[in-house]
C-alpha cells in the first residue's frame, strides 16, 4: 500500500459515491417516493459495505517520527444487527524519520490488518453516535526493523446516511502497537487519528413491505341494525336511503297495485252509500278479489305509501262528476282502513272527476273502464 495505493482508494471513494447517486437517481426516475421502510429480510440494512478511509495521525512523540501523518485504507464489513457492525480492515501510515535518530531521508511506515466492531445509537436514518474498538496485526518498516507486533485501537464517531446505499462518517480513535524491536528502549507506540470515511453499501434497496390489510368491519347486530325494515344480516343493500321500498333482501322494488277491474256502476255510489260492493259493477266478486289482493301487498309492504283517486265518464256535468269521483275515492279509502291499512299510509282520497280518461268515452265500455279508482304509489 504505497502512493499508487492512496490514489487508488482516492478513486475507489469517489466511484463509491457516483453509484450511489445513480443507483438513487434511477429509483427517482422510477417514481420511488414511497416513504414506507424497505422490506430488510431481517428487519435491518444487513448489505456487504466497503468503506474507503482518509485521514490523519498524530503520532507518538516517542517514534521519534514528525508528529503528524497522512493514513488511508479501506474496510469491508456489514451490520449484524440493528446496531452492531464487524469490519475487516487495511490501512497504511508512512511517516518521515527524524533524520538525527534514523539519518537523513529515511521512513518509518506501517500497513496495519484487523477487524473492528462499533456499537451505533439511535436511528439508522439519523445521526448516529458510535463507540469502536478493534485488533490488529501492525507489519512496520523502517532502517531499524522490519516485522510484525500486535496492536489494538478504540474511538468514537458518528455517522450519518447520505442517500439509500451510503453513509458519511468521522472517526476519531487512539491506537497503540506493541513495536519493541525497532526501538528496544520502547515496549510500544501509542498514535492518536482522525479519519473519514464512505460507507457504499453493495446490492439493491429491497422494495418496501405492503401495508398491513385493514381489519375486517365488526358484524353487525342483527337483533338492532336494521335498514328499510330489513336486518343487516340479511340486507344485500345496507347503503339504500331510509324509506326507499325494498323487497325481503333490502334491495329496492317495484310495488304496484293495480286496480284495473275494479269499476264501478253508472253513477254509483249514490251520496251516503257506505257499502262498496253494490256499487261496483257486476261482477262484483272480482272487483272485490282485486281490493282484497291490494290489501294484502300494502301489508306486505308496509312502508309503501299511497294515494286514493276517483274517476268518472264524461256522462254528466263536470261539477256532478267531480262529487261522484270523490265519493268513489271515499268508499276505496273507507274500504281500506277497514282492512287493516293505517290511515297515515293513504293519502287523499282525491277525485279526478271526467279527467285523464284511460279509454275512450265514446263507447260503453270505454266508459265502464273510466268510472274507476287508483292506488298511486308514492316514492
Amino acid at each position: 500500500m504505497k502512493r499508487k495505493g492512496l490514489y487508488f482508494l482516492i478513486a475507489l471513494a469517489l466511484g463509491g459515491v457516483g453509484a450511489v447517486h445513480a443507483q438513487d437517481n434511477t429509483a427517482a426516475a422510477a417514481g420511488s417516493t414511497s416513504t414506507t421502510a424497505p422490506a430488510w429480510p431481517n428487519g435491518f440494512d444487513d448489505r456487504w459495505y466497503v468503506a474507503p478511509t482518509l485521514g490523519g495521525y498524530y503520532n507518538d512523540s516517542n517514534r521519534n517520527t514528525h508528529s503528524r501523518q497522512i493514513f488511508y485504507g479501506l474496510s469491508v464489513g456489514k451490520f449484524i444487527s440493528p446496531n452492531v457492525s464487524v469490519e475487516l480492515f487495511a490501512d497504511r501510515t508512512k511517516r518521515d524519520a527524524d533524520s538525527d535518530v534514523f539519518g537523513q531521508g529515511n521512513k518509518w511506515a506501517n500497513n496495519n490488518y484487523g477487524v473492528s466492531t462499533r456499537y451505533f445509537f439511535g436511528d439508522a436514518n439519523a445521526w448516529r453516535p458510535y463507540l469502536m474498538g478493534g485488533v490488529m496485526g501492525s507489519y512496520h518498516s523502517n532502517p531499524f526493523d522490519k516485522g510484525w507486533a500486535p496492536a489494538a485501537q478504540a474511538g468514537v464517531g458518528i455517522s450519518k446516511s447520505i442517500t439509500d446505499s451510503a453513509d458519511f462518517r468521522v472517526e476519531a480513535a487512539y491506537r497503540y502497537d506493541w513495536d519493541d524491536k525497532t526501538q528496544p528502549a520502547r515496549n510500544g507506540y501509542g498514535d492518536w487519528y482522525l479519519g473519514f470515511s464512505l460507507v457504499a453499501k453493495i446490492g439493491a434497496v429491497p422494495a418496501a413491505a405492503a401495508p398491513a390489510p385493514a381489519p375486517a368491519p365488526a358484524a353487525p347486530d342483527c337483533s338492532k341494525q336494521f335498514r328499510n325494515g330489513v336486518n343487516l344480516c340479511d340486507n344485500k343493500c345496507p347503503d339504500l336511503p331510509e324509506g326507499t321500498i325494498v323487497g325481503p333482501d333490502g334491495c329496492p322494488v317495484k310495488v304496484v297495485i293495480d286496480l284495473k277491474g275494479v269499476n264501478f256502476k253508472f253513477d254509483r255510489p249514490k251520496k251516503g252509500e257506505t257499502n262498496i260492493e253494490p256499487a261496483l259493477a257486476a261482477p262484483s266478486s272480482d272487483s272485490m278479489a282485486i281490493l282484497d289482493q291490494a290489501v294484502d301487498t300494502l301489508k306486505r309492504y308496509p312502508q309503501v305509501k299511497v294515494m286514493v283517486a276517483g274517476y268518472t265518464d264524461s256522462v254528466g256535468k263536470p261539477a256532478y262528476n267531480q262529487a261522484l269521483s270523490e265519493r268513489r275515492a271515499q268508499i276505496v279509502y273507507d274500504y281500506l282502513t277497514s282492512h287493516g291499512i293505517d290511515a297515515s299510509r293513504l293519502e287523499g282520497p282525491v277525485g279526478h272527476g271526467e279527467n285523464d280518461p284511460i279509454d275512450t268515452n265514446k263507447t260503453d265500455a270505454g266508459r265502464a273502464r273510466n268510472r274507476r279508482t287508483e292506488l298511486q304509489v308514492q316514492q
